[in-house]
């Protein structure tokens, strides 16, 4: 029989992996950024009274009352491809943390065996059986086995853990990725819409801007005709009619572009939408009161923060993976089996076979090459931190701006709709003096031409204030879930 050496105590082992320890940087959060304008608790340019600093509303596209719309953002988180690709690489990272975490247990391979061999010219006595008589001497070995093979390396510098580390935090990035993207998508969402319903509502309004031109042109044409009316003046009202159709022609295209886009947004075909919006609805406005919160919650909560500080602690455990393989690395084979040279020695556990294998390896060649991963490693670091650096200022800007538009574009609609209110009036006085012959029909279709005049500026003025808000909306990160 093969000779059996004794089995190993497993406390050696265990040994060995005890005095592990855990090289590279520790993380200890992003670094401070923008401390002044956390300290000083507020938005510079939130200057308008319907701002307030209360904690934003997630789902805030419901705060403009809009069932259609509410409609169509639902449909979009359910159905748009780019949510579907950021939650795939949400499980692509989180299947990674797994298998880092089954790369640091020892491997363990059942194996069955059968093996012959001829070995001329050598007698084994027991261990084989001899050829046929006057054939040179030879011996013929038959072996059978059945047991385990266990493989394990100790993580004895902690790269595995490091490398662990660095996945747990790629699934943080990628989760605050799907946030952002829900957040984008949310916004890009409402400003397709508001800009559908403008330009509807402008579409129609320069219609019947065009109607009343055309009423214009045709009462000028009988005075014209009778001598009361000159042909420059003809002429300049054919100018100006042409002019208002030829700005119908675009904004039709429009409305079919924006439905398309509402259409790819929700993960639908350009036309399937068409019947739900179709029909010509108001721009929604803002509610009558904005949380905002301060910047300290938008640091805190912005998507697009939140992936910059985790693909930071990725990239510093980094750095502990690559100076691990500076050090010299150790690993054990371990097989146990039953066997021998009879099919029956694999059920006999008196012919227990035990082997344990350490080595050590040390890749001493490579050692510049890995001094330079990790210096790169550490290089990536840095690049990390000033991109969360610039994610955190470029959020506050963003914030600080939308915030700037918000109040001035609120501003500016006053003053459309006080001079819509005039306009409206002015148009209610002189139909009384046309009845009391006092003004003739040609003035006041010229009135009423002002009047859609000031309600296409009043719409054009309500839709920039609507997308001002959702980008009040977007800048602080809101939309996500």
């Amino acid at each position: 029989m093969i000779s059996r050496s004794p089995a190993l105590a497993p406390v050696a082992v265990i040994g060995v992996a005890v005095a592990a320890c855990t090289v590279g940087p520790q993380y200890r959060g992003p670094p401070p950024v923008a401390a002044d304008a956390i300290a000083r608790g507020g938005f510079v340019r939130a200057q308008d009274t319907l701002l307030s600093p209360g904690p934003g509303v997630a789902r805030w596209w419901e705060t403009l009352g809009d069932p259609v719309l509410t409609s169509l953002e639902e449909q979009a988180l359910a159905g748009s491809p780019s949510i579907e690709v950021a939650t795939a690489k949400l499980r692509q990272a989180r299947a990674q943390v797994r298998e880092q975490k089954a790369a640091n247990v020892p491997g363990i391979k059942p194996n069955a065996t059968y093996g012959r061999a001829k070995l001329p010219g050598s007698s084994l006595g027991s261990l084989g059986s001899s050829d046929n008589a006057g054939s040179p001497p030879s011996t013929v070995i038959s072996f059978y086995d059945l047991g385990l093979t266990a493989s394990w390396e100790p993580d004895l510098f902690g790269g595995t853990r490091r490398s662990i580390e660095e996945a747990q935090a790629t699934v943080g990035a990628r989760f605050s990725d799907l946030a952002d993207a829900q957040v984008s998508l949310t916004a890009q969402v409402a400003e397709a819409y508001v800009n559908l319903r403008d330009t509807q509502t402008r579409l129609r309004l320069n219609q019947d801007s065009s109607n009343l031109q055309q009423q214009q042109l045709d009462l000028n044409e009988q005075r014209a005709r009778a001598g009361t009316s000159s042909h420059l003046d003809l002429d300049r009202q054919v100018n100006q009619l042409e002019n208002t159709k030829a700005q119908i022609i675009p904004l039709a295209a429009q409305v079919e572009q924006y439905m398309n886009e509402l259409a790819a947004l929700t993960g639908q075909t350009p036309g399937a939408l068409d019947a739900a919006l179709i029909a010509v609805a108001s721009v929604p406005l803002p509610p009558q009161s904005v949380p905002i919160g301060d910047p300290a919650a938008l640091v805190s909560n912005r998507p697009d923060i939140r992936s910059a500080e985790r693909s930071l602690a990725a990239s510093t455990a980094d750095i502990g993976v690559a100076k691990a393989k500076l050090f010299p690395s150790v690993s054990f084979i371990g097989i146990l089996g039953l066997g021998g040279s009879t099919p029956s020695d694999m059920f006999d556990v008196r012919d227990l076979t035990t082997l344990v294998a350490p080595s050590l390896t040390w890749d001493l060649s490579g050692l510049a090459k890995n001094a330079a991963a990790m210096h790169a490693a550490e290089a990536e670091r840095d690049q990390a931190q000033a991109q969360y650096r610039k994610a955190v200022l470029q959020a506050l800007q963003d914030a600080e701006t939308a915030l700037s538009r918000f109040g001035h574009y609120r501003e500016q609609l006053a003053g459309l709709m006080r001079a819509q209110a005039a306009a409206d009036s002015a148009s209610t006085l002189n139909s009384l003096r046309v009845r009391a012959g006092t003004s003739s029909t040609l003035d006041q279709l010229d009135i009423e031409r002002q009047r859609l005049s000031a309600a296409i500026s009043v719409a054009q003025g309500t839709a920039a204030l609507t997308n001002s808000y959702i980008a009040v909306q977007k800048s602080l990160g809101l939309g996500w879930q």
